[in-house]
Order: C-alpha cells, then sequence, then structure tokens
C-alpha cells in the first residue's frame, strides 16, 4: 500500500485520461454533487444544472486535465494500461477517482490539483479481471465520511476522504478480504469487484465480478456470486445472499440435477440501487455459469438473470423477477434498475425500469415486483442441441415497446445491390436464425440484439 502527495506526474503511454471541463467545475461551484455512481442511490442520473446548455456547449474550453497514475505505474512496471470505466464523484467540491489499476485519486475539482492518492497496489495481484474498475461509492455518518470501493485483489477498502488513508477500526486495518466467507473455496485470479458497492442504511453491499465459466482443473465447480453485506462502521459481514440457492432454500428447486452444487456465478458485477425510505437493495443478478450451454444445469435457474430485492438490514429477500428462464444468450442485466415514482391511470407507484440487453424495459412496482403492464410468457424456439433442454417460454414485456431490432429475418439484410444481399443470404443459410430467444446451436446461431 503507498499513500502519497505529489503535484506532477509525467504522462507515459497515458491511455486512462480524466478530463475535466467546465460542466465539472460549474457543478462545483453550484454546490451541485455527484454521490454516487449514478447520481443518486436510485440510479437517477440526473443533475439538475443549468449553467451550460445548447446555446453555450461549443464554447466549452477544458481548463485542466489530470494524469492518474496508471500510466507511470505502467511504464515501470512492465504491464500496460486498461480503458478508463470509472465514474468520479464529486463531494463538496473535491473529485474522488478510483482508476483501472484501483488507485484511488482525490482531485480539487476547480484546480485539478492532487490533494492524495492511495494505491493498494491491487495491480500486483493480476488476475483475468484486473484493470476494470467502474466506479466508487460515499458514505456519511456523523464525522464520518468514507470511500468504500473493491479491488482486483479481492478487497473492500473503507478510505477516509480527509486523510486518504484506511479506516483502522475497518475489518483488518482497512480492508474486508472478499475471498473469505463464501460458501466454498474460489479461484481468486477469476474473482473481483469490478463495480461499486451500494450503501443502504449503514450496509455496505457488495457484487461480484466473476469469469464465466468453470474454474480452472481440478476444480470441477464455479466460483459463487454470492451477495454480501457488511457494516459499514467495524467491515463485519452481516449477512450473505446465496445467488444459487443451496438446499432447503427458496428456488433450489430450480437447479435439476443437484446442479446448485457445482454451478455459480449468478453474480451481480453492474452497479446496483437502493432506496432508503424503505430500507431495500436491488440486485441485476447476471448469468450462471456457462452462458450459452445449459445441458447439466436443467431447470429456471434462480436467481440468474434475476432482479432481486432484498432488505439491507437483514438480506432478507422480499421479491424476484426472473427476466431470463434457464439463460442461454447471455442477456444478463448490465445496468442498476431506475428507481422512480410514476402515475398510471391516476394511481401513484413506486416504480423501477429496468433496460436490458434484449432491448425491453421492464417496469415493476419496487415495493412488490409485480409488473405495472402486464407481462406475457410467450412460448419461443427451442433447442436442437443435444443434451440441452431450453425453457419453453420467456417473458415479454407489453409496454414500453421494444427500443431496438429483435431477432433475425432475411428481410433485415441489406439489399444496396443483388449482388450483395445474395452474398448476404448465402452468409446467413449458414446459421440458424429466427425470432428473439433463438437458442444456441451446434450448427452456429446468429442472435439480435447480440448479448
Amino acid at each position: 500500500m503507498t499513500l502519497t502527495a505529489r503535484k506532477t506526474r509525467p504522462m507515459h503511454r497515458m491511455q486512462s485520461l480524466v478530463c475535466v471541463l467546465l460542466i465539472l467545475i460549474a457543478g462545483a461551484v453550484q454546490g451541485r454533487e455527484w454521490p454516487y455512481y449514478a447520481a443518486d442511490a436510485k440510479s437517477s442520473k440526473y443533475a439538475p444544472l443549468s449553467q451550460i446548455d445548447g446555446g453555450n456547449f461549443a464554447r466549452l474550453q477544458e481548463v485542466w486535465r489530470y494524469a492518474p497514475p496508471d500510466s507511470a505505474i505502467a511504464a515501470t512496471e512492465d504491464i500496460w494500461t486498461r480503458s478508463n470505466k470509472g465514474t468520479p464523484l464529486v463531494i463538496d467540491g473535491v473529485l474522488y477517482y478510483g482508476s483501472p489499476f484501483n488507485v484511488l485519486c482525490a482531485i480539487d475539482a476547480t484546480s485539478g490539483e492532487e490533494l492524495w492518492i492511495f494505491d493498494p497496489q491491487s495491480w500486483k495481484d493480476r488476475g483475468d479481471f484486473w484493470g476494470f474498475a467502474r466506479g466508487i461509492a460515499y458514505w456519511e455518518s456523523g464525522d464520518k465520511k468514507r470511500i468504500f470501493y473493491g479491488t482486483a485483489s479481492d478487497r473492500l477498502y473503507s478510505i477516509d476522504i480527509e486523510t486518504g488513508r484506511p479506516d483502522p477500526k475497518f475489518g483488518e486495518g482497512g480492508f474486508v478480504d472478499l475471498g473469505k466467507g463464501l460458501r466454498r473455496r474460489i479461484d481468486r485470479s477469476r474473482y473481483c469487484i469490478t463495480s461499486p458497492p451500494i450503501i443502504c442504511r449503514d450496509i455496505v453491499v457488495v457484487g461480484s465480478g466473476i469469469t464465466d465459466w468453470h474454474d480452472r482443473p481440478p476444480a470441477k465447480y464455479s466460483t459463487p456470486g454470492d451477495v454480501r453485506g457488511f457494516d459499514a462502521h467495524t467491515g463485519e459481514q452481516v449477512w450473505i445472499f446465496q445467488t444459487v440457492p443451496q438446499q432447503g432454500e427458496y428456488g433450489n428447486d430450480t437447479w435439476e440435477n443437484d446442479a446448485y452444487q457445482t454451478y455459480g456465478q449468478a453474480n451481480v458485477w453492474a452497479a446496483m440501487s437502493a432506496d432508503d425510505e424503505l430500507g431495500y437493495v436491488y440486485l441485476p443478478i447476471s448469468s450462471t455459469t456457462h452462458n450459452h450451454y445449459g445441458g447439466e444445469r436443467p431447470g429456471a435457474n434462480l436467481f440468474s438473470q434475476t432482479l432481486v430485492c432484498l432488505k439491507a438490514a437483514t438480506g432478507e429477500r422480499v421479491w424476484h423477477y426472473q427476466l431470463i428462464h434457464h439463460g442461454l444468450w447471455n442477456y444478463d442485466p448490465s445496468v442498476p434498475p431506475v428507481l422512480t415514482d410514476i402515475e398510471v391511470q391516476g394511481k401513484a407507484i413506486k416504480a423501477l425500469a429496468l433496460v436490458s440487453k434484449q432491448a425491453f424495459c421492464y417496469v415493476l412496482d419496487r415495493t412488490t415486483g409485480e409488473p405495472v403492464w402486464p407481462i406475457d410468457e410467450r412460448e419461443v424456439p427451442q433447442s436442437k442441441t443435444p443434451g440441452e433442454q431450453s425453457w419453453p417460454t420467456q417473458p415479454f414485456p407489453s409496454k414500453p415497446a421494444p427500443y431496438d431490432r429483435q431477432g433475425l429475418q432475411e428481410d433485415d439484410l441489406i439489399d444496396f445491390t443483388p449482388e450483395l444481399r445474395e452474398k448476404a443470404l448465402a452468409i446467413l443459410q449458414k446459421y440458424e436464425y429466427g425470432p428473439l430467444f433463438t437458442p444456441p446451436s451446434e450448427k452456429g446461431t446468429l442472435v439480435l440484439p447480440g448479448g
């Protein structure tokens, strides 16, 4: 671990860059903040700023530029930099940024001056997921103001925003080892934290990033994607929600052939949302092991590709809605649900909306999980792959309408010239294709949208 303050750093092979324009400066000056990955716990992604508009946007000028430490680290350690997927936070005029190498940086939002950095050196433990850091989380309670974030070395850190130092009263001197406390041993090279946790009622809820297949031999199982809640003050693990239900748990019967014993993943790699008033957190749970083949896991496979609502204090399931039964397309949710209050036919509804890879928007009552508008279970094409038992139906929301093309037919091919169309038809005939949810095949299947 290193903690330093510095004025400048050379920009070697600089691929990861925070470039701040007047839009963020204006936010700091006006007292507007961005304390969450998606603006607020409800993931509204909205800021009520008005200083910049269509009339003056073209006149914006860059006022400062900041190069995170990643490029300098890469130059001296002979490793490559990764793409910048992180969303900075702005709190009390300070911009906090977690770099792809898990270096946490505090920057004066007006001047661009670096205030401090914290480098846990997780880039030294490079597994399959190092360099994929999507964001950090902020929490305050009384005089405590902390940044929580996970690293490629399977650690959850609590950092004092005033000093840039780990909170010595949290976990093991400022961090929790997330490789511990799961139901079975994990392959650490295939497990890490890629997105920010969500904090609700002083509970830090943490997901994980996991590779999409079984662990390396001789392991005959895959790493579990269980979601956990930790006390924000102490780092104690308060609860665990097993996303592949074990024996005696609700949903265990959706895993036939005792597949629950070896299958895992079903993790939450995307960001999450929370309703502090209700005390609920909302988990967009990913695919289970083997994205495109499920012959060894017959059944609907709860809670894979499911939106789950939990009580933040206890981890108790309130409700769930499975978006994909027995997933075969990698159509896992990749964004946090937006929590919003709407009115339908004169009735006020605490709703949530989740957009999906398959171009559906699922709108549910966030207190009960009931669809706001009907969601129909429709028959879909069935698998011809030996051993595969695809699910007979999938859910189709009636409202709102799909926002992209779904499925692939001959009429969708280009027809710029007769010759090009004939070539496209010839290529198409080499594969299986059809409506949405046409399953993978030995021949190869063209799907649209892709997963």
